[in-house]
């Protein structure tokens, strides 16, 4: 069987082009990975943390929070401030926080949070997104034992 020029032609043409969007799809998710680790593991990556896209898990550390409309700074910790767990120096970094939106509701100091950016040589981390978990609703005992408070039902006659 043989082939005529132009059926050639479109076969390499396809060749190509199937070639381009898969280099693309390949490329573009390579781009968006990022890893996720918590505070002390990025501390613990060396010279990788520098190169990679992360996303970083830990606790507001009380009392950090700098806010100027949608550019936060604060320092996130391995632990909460009142855990028994936390050892007298934890691991933090201290997040710089420029996006379009301003942190959500959720985010205050003890709250558990996930910042997705860069860590940078200057040892502060370059945030671009910033994401805070769910309410204290779903918090283990205190560590006195006391459970956190519930709300009170509203009751209709």
């Amino acid at each position: 069987m043989k082939f005529s020029a132009q059926q050639i032609r479109i076969a390499i043409a396809a060749v190509i082009i199937l070639g381009t969007i898969g280099y693309l799809a390949y490329s573009g998710a390579a781009a968006n990975q990022s890893y996720y680790v918590t505070v002390a593991e990025m501390h613990n990556m060396g010279d990788k943390a520098y190169k990679t896209h992360l996303r970083v898990e830990g606790f507001v550390k009380p009392d950090t929070i700098q806010q100027s409309g949608t550019h936060v700074t604060f320092v996130l910790t391995e632990f909460e401030s009142h855990n028994p767990k936390a050892t007298p120096n934890p691991h933090f970094v201290v997040v710089n926080y420029q996006g379009s939106e301003p942190p959500p509701d959720t985010f205050k100091g003890d709250a558990q949070a996930l910042a997705i950016g860069t860590f940078g040589k200057d040892g502060v981390f370059h945030a671009t997104q910033l994401q805070a978990k769910c309410a204290s609703k779903y918090a283990p005992a205190q560590p006195n034992g006391v459970q956190p408070a519930k709300p009170a039902a509203n009751k209709t006659a």
